[in-house]
């Protein structure tokens, strides 16, 4: 798989097991959000034949989607998710590559949210129009996210964002423009 790893770019894994539901509803929706965005680097990897990867990340369960900086492993995305949620992240992939380029450091956005709040997709749209970089997840859908944000923030309501660490509670968009650099 290190074959498949190169520096300086952003690679996703998907290992998923065929004929799962889960998988094949994370495959399928993988497949959809790739056709709206082309330089995306991904691999899938069927755990039936290829059994050597789990092993030494972070998987208890298929689909998982390992997410690579370079040689790095980063992160790991559990479950089906909607096309939208995959198109968010290999958007946000390459907004990231394009602040890499110009020299601008990137901070870690995270934007807890969901699917049902208008401040929450006011708060994504306003952030992808601005060309920020930003991880969403679903609380409705992953009760320990939403367990590690309340305990994180002391508040249980949605859009929360975690701007390198500090914790802005709702939309308030003069206070996130200032911690991003938005003018």
């Amino acid at each position: 798989m290190l074959t498949f790893l190169k520096e300086g770019q952003r690679t996703y894994v998907l290992l998923f097991r065929k004929g799962s539901e889960a998988s094949d509803c994370s495959y399928h929706n993988i497949e959809k959000a790739l056709d709206q965005i082309k330089n995306i680097h991904l691999v899938a990897a069927d755990v039936t034949t290829v059994r050597d990867i789990h092993e030494h990340y972070p998987v208890t369960s298929v689909p998982s989607l390992l997410v690579f900086e370079g040689q790095q492993f980063a992160n790991v995305i559990k479950g089906c998710n909607d096309d939208g949620f995959y198109k968010s992240l290999f958007e946000s992939a390459l907004f990231s590559a394009k602040a890499a380029e110009s020299g601008t450091p990137q901070k870690r956005v995270t934007v807890y949210s969901t699917p049902s709040c208008s401040w929450c997709n006011t708060l994504k749209t306003h952030l992808k129009k601005n060309g920020v970089r930003f991880t969403d997840v679903d609380v409705s859908r992953d009760e320990k996210a939403a367990e590690a944000m309340v305990k994180r923030s002391g508040q249980q309501g949605v859009p929360q964002t975690d701007i390198n660490g500090e914790m802005i509670i709702g939309f308030d968009k003069t206070r996130i423009n200032t911690l991003l650099g938005i003018q």
